[in-house]
């Protein structure tokens, strides 16, 4: 994925191995595009509408109501939820690789509940375990890959997560198109059940991949550490790169550990070093589902096709292949423009996409204005995928230093399922017309809109750039600048020493280590 992205001339070893097994590592996130556009089509399927309403329409066909509609889409975020809060103990206590091997085996339990139901009670079983082998998935994923990816690549390989998904909506696109026509069962089971191969691939290349090196340094297993460093980069475990960067680990892993901390707990996360970094990823991962990015692929066939707009399911997977070719420029963008500017350009033109799209459809009522709806949703979706769709995962997979880092990746994608369900709960209410709904239609695309230009101001102010920067670098840059806007041309200027640094907090000359010196300067930061 290193297009037009050059490799350093100083950076020693192979990248090649690291960005294989980053964007391998990637496929965890079809598992959550494939099922949520696997549900979107389903509900929209004639035949799942009869197999499972209890209820008839005004025109006396079965039909989904909005509270069941709501119930079989936001019970998977509510599992997500609690698998991604769940992932730290996964990540910390089997590893970050076995935690991946484990939500696949849920996440597969879940499915068997799913493609089995005929009532709505064991789907809704089936997505709960679904929704927290997701959970976990999500958290472990960027965790991973940005543990073991080349810092002047890592954006790109982490932002992989997102392309993943955006393949997982367009396959699940593909196989709706292919079987809604069907009058019987295999409409949707065949849908779900394509899912087991998902989760077979994932855990299946999990058990021939090595574990994080920082995990390892984390267990204090240096010789580990050093094996699996030396698989990533393809250079012998005694290189002098290897042994400088494991130390420099190292050292900042010690440094941290040695201010009072022991093995870190939930508090850590919100003491007052750490709370600007977790609100800047819970806040960033909040604002990404705000965006109303899954009202499409959640609702979208059923809202071009209450919209009047024909071949519903086509406009559907056209908006798929839109999602995943935008994504393309995204993961080259995130190195090239750097993680601020790339997510002001998204906010910038979502909302502007999202007011036009409200504006268009409460005010023409006509064929053109149809196309007029497309073409701007479309235009958002670029916007969205080329930016905030993998850039928020970047983010957030790089701010947080290694002592709670498994913790607060928790802990902030955990926010990003909660708004999901809320999204996804609440979008069949403000949509839908009928008793008790607010039928807001195109107009709730002026919720959106707000919600991108809120995007832009949280942007501005708390996304601090981490573009080019170890994660240990990273830890110095909020340390040394007090002020997100400030944080563009940073350049880290400590060495660490690993014996000195991590044992007294002192440099090898004796004196106070600059690390040192810059936590008690900062530590309101």
């Amino acid at each position: 994925m290193g297009f037009l992205i050059k490799k350093p001339e100083n950076e020693a070893g192979k990248a090649l191995p690291a960005i294989v097994i980053g964007v391998f590592v990637a496929f965890g996130g079809i598992l959550f595009g494939y099922d949520t556009g696997t549900i979107n089509g389903i509900l929209a399927m004639d035949y799942f509408q009869k197999e499972f309403a209890t209820e008839l329409n005004a025109k006396g066909v079965p039909e989904l109501t909005s509270s069941q509609t709501s119930l079989i889409v936001s019970i998977l975020s509510a599992g997500t939820f609690f698998g991604a809060l769940t992932a730290s103990p996964f990540g910390d206590i089997l590893g970050r690789r076995m935690g991946l091997i484990a939500a696949c085996f849920i996440f597969s339990i879940g499915v068997a509940f799913q493609v089995a139901s005929t009532t709505i009670a064991l789907m809704v079983v089936g997505r709960i375990l679904a929704g927290f082998g997701v959970g976990l998935v999500s958290a472990l994923v960027p965790l991973y890959q940005s543990e073991s990816a080349p810092k002047w690549i890592r954006g790109s390989i982490v932002g992989c997560y997102q392309l993943a998904i955006t393949i997982g909506l367009l396959l699940a696109a593909c196989a709706n198109q292919g079987t809604h026509q069907r009058n019987n069962s295999s409409s949707y089971r065949i849908p779900l059940a394509i899912q087991f191969i998902w989760a077979a691939i994932l855990a299946g290349g999990m058990f021939v991949l090595p574990e994080t090196p920082r995990y390892f340094v984390k267990k204090d297993n240096m010789e580990a550490a050093a094996r699996s460093m030396s698989r990533l980069r393809s250079l012998p475990v005694d290189h002098p790169a290897i042994i400088e960067e494991l130390n420099e680990i190292k050292a900042i892993h010690d440094y941290e550990m040695s201010l009072g901390v022991g093995d870190a707990t939930y508090a850590d996360c919100f003491k007052p070093d750490m709370i600007k970094r977790l609100l800047t990823g819970c806040g960033l991962q909040a604002l990404q589902q705000l965006t109303g990015i899954n009202f499409i692929f959640y609702y979208g066939t059923q809202f071009f096709k209450n919209s009047g707009i024909k071949n519903a399911f086509l406009i559907g997977l056209i908006t798929n292949l839109v999602n995943v070719i935008s994504t393309f420029p995204g993961l080259w963008m995130v190195e090239k423009m750097g993680r601020r500017n790339l997510l002001l350009f998204g906010a910038i033109g979502m909302c502007l996409c999202e007011f036009i799209v409200a504006i268009v459809g409460v005010t023409v009522f006509t064929a053109v204005a149809n196309k007029v709806l497309i073409a701007f949703v479309c235009l958002y979706i670029f916007f969205f995928a080329s930016s905030w769709g993998p850039c928020a995962w970047v983010v957030t997979g790089e701010i947080y230093p290694l002592k709670v880092r498994a913790k607060c990746l928790s802990m902030s994608t955990a926010t990003n399922w909660l708004l999901n369900w809320a999204i996804g709960f609440s979008t069949p209410y403000l949509v839908d017309s009928g008793p008790g709904n607010a039928d807001l239609k195109a107009k709730v695309f002026f919720i959106w809109g707000g919600c991108c230009f809120i995007c832009i101001a949280f942007v501005y102010c708390f996304v601090y750039e981490t573009k080019g920067l170890s994660l240990e670098d990273v830890d110095q840059l909020y340390m040394s600048v007090d002020k997100a806007w400030r944080s563009q041309g940073f350049v880290p200027s400590i060495s660490y020493n690993h014996d000195k640094m991590a044992a007294t907090g002192h440099g090898p000359d004796g004196k106070p280590s600059e690390l040192a010196h810059i936590e008690g300067a900062h530590s309101d930061v």
